[in-house]
């Protein structure tokens, strides 16, 4: 069973790892929007910005997935899984 402490130590954990996604997302913006204006100043040749955007972009929505679509194991997965037998 949970104590209240150990309940509140995971409300933390889950705001911490909300936060790091927000600081992520942000500097992902702020970079990207660096490295367009960048690009623009330079001759709007191809836009070589775009290949940054992908590669992180991949990072951004797992580290997003991890924070806000992925659930923690909880006692009642566990039991379904015990009851399951599998």
């Amino acid at each position: 069973m949970s104590t209240e402490a150990d309940e509140r130590l995971a409300a933390r954990k889950r705001l911490e790892a909300k936060r790091g996604f927000s600081i992520h997302l942000v500097v992902y913006l702020l970079v990207n929007l660096l490295l367009v204006v960048i690009w623009a100043m330079g001759g709007r040749g191809s836009f070589w910005p775009a290949y940054a955007m992908a590669g992180w972009g991949i990072g951004v929505a797992i580290h997003g997935w991890a924070v806000y679509v992925q659930r923690p194991i909880s006692e009642d997965d566990i039991r379904r899984e015990m009851e399951r037998g599998g």
